[in-house]
């Protein structure tokens, strides 16, 4: 299995490391070691991540670096990454974002 952020995805993450580097460095590359090594765990257990408590039913699932947010979805064998999201951002942007970042829409 392949992990595969999608631009946005990837651009949210970034910003988020950026805001965390600012301040303290090291937790930094703390924060990203994590992040790394729960994303890395998905590619033998991608049914791990809770399913989304604000959209039950629907395909995407999330882990939790505390305190972000990873939403991702399994398509062909591909672990999409669609948004990386502060926990106290509202569960409304999130439903949009991974809407316009599906799979579907990048490769």
């Amino acid at each position: 299995m392949k992990i595969v952020f999608t631009p946005s995805a990837r651009d949210q993450f970034m910003r988020a490391l950026a805001y965390i580097r600012r301040d303290n460095p090291s937790a930094a590359v703390s924060f990203r070691k994590k992040v790394e090594s729960v994303l890395l765990r998905l590619k033998d257990h991608p049914e791990s991540g809770r399913t989304l408590p604000e959209f039950p039913g629907n395909l995407y699932r999330e882990v939790i670096v505390a305190p972000y947010r990873f939403f991702y979805r399994v398509k062909d064998n591909i672990i999409w990454v669609v948004a990386a999201w502060h926990d106290a951002q509202i569960p409304d942007q999130t439903e949009e974002d991974t809407a316009n970042q599906s799979p579907d829409n990048d490769a």
